[in-house]
Parts: structure tokens; sequence; C-alpha cells
């Protein structure tokens, strides 16, 4: 087994944590914070957009059984890379879509991807995911950790990330 790391920020990291932990090869999924100017941020301190910190989740796979692609390709169909800085009702640069490469084949694929996605006129508005250096990663309160799988009856789960995962199957 070989296990690499992915981080990407699509808005709400609830959604984006639901997105990949049921995914094959994938073996953990942790919400957390990256890209700002603070150390330790927390989630209080982040929601201020003044940090310069994303919600992110941290994805740890076993890259023989699925790759950065396909957990980019995952990425692009479970938000909307064309909104800057929102995701449905959330607003902010802490909600920006975004890639942190932890290695330039991550950052070329992500590149690559962008380009084939704009060509194929499959938005109606050219991507603006962001691709950034991987730094360091700040897990996210314990409360926020595996929210949809704890909490599949809150209103937040129950309206935005369910149907969002049912897009995904």
């Amino acid at each position: 087994m070989t296990t690499e790391v992915a981080t990407f920020g699509s808005g709400c990291f609830w959604c984006s944590e639901a997105v990949y932990q049921s995914v094959d090869g994938v073996k953990k999924v942790t919400s957390g914070y990256m890209g700002g100017n603070i150390l330790n941020p927390t989630y209080e301190q982040i929601c201020t957009g003044n940090t310069g910190h994303a919600e992110v989740i941290q994805v740890e796979y076993d890259s023989e059984v699925i790759t950065f692609s396909e957990l980019v390709q995952r990425f692009f169909q479970s938000h909307d890379p064309t909104t800057l800085n929102r995701q449905g009702h959330d607003v902010g640069t802490q909600y920006r879509s975004v890639v942190f490469a932890h290695s330039d084949e991550q950052q070329g694929i992500t590149e690559m991807f962008i380009a084939k996605l704009d060509a194929a006129g499959l938005f109606a508005s050219p991507i603006v995911t962001h691709i950034e250096p991987a730094q360091a990663f700040y897990p996210a309160e314990d409360y926020h950790q595996d929210f949809y799988a704890r909490n599949n009856t809150h209103p937040y789960c129950a309206n935005v990330i369910r149907p969002k995962l049912a897009k995904l199957d």
C-alpha cells in the first residue's frame, strides 16, 4: 500500500468530507484549514475571512487503488468551480475552490483537468479554481470531523450534503 495525501477546498468542509469518505482507496478524510497567515487557526477566526485560510479536507489515499486524477475528477464533479469565493450560500475566501498541490505532479494533473474542462465548455463560466502549494494543515475542531456521518439528520446534511452525494452516485 502506498499512502499519499491530497488537499482540496470546495466550499464547506462538511460537504467535501462526505464526498470522499465512501470512495474506494480513500483511507482517511480530515476536515481542516490551509493557506492562511496565522498558526493554529480556529473556526471562528477563519470565518472572518481575514486569515487567508480555506476550509479544506485532507485525503489520505492508497494510490495503488485510486489515483490523484480520479480524486481531482471527483473534486470537479462535486462543486461549482466557476464561482469565486462562494459555494451556494457559503461566501468568502474561506470557501474558495482550491487544490493545494503536494507535488509538481499534482499541480500538473490539476492544471490539465482545468484546461480540459474549460476547453470542453462543460461549465457556463470559466473555472476559477486556484492551485496553490500545500502549506501547513491544521485539523478542524473535533465537532467538525465526520460531521455528515454523525449528524445526517441535521438540516444542512439533509438539504445540502445528501442531494450532493446522490448526484455523485
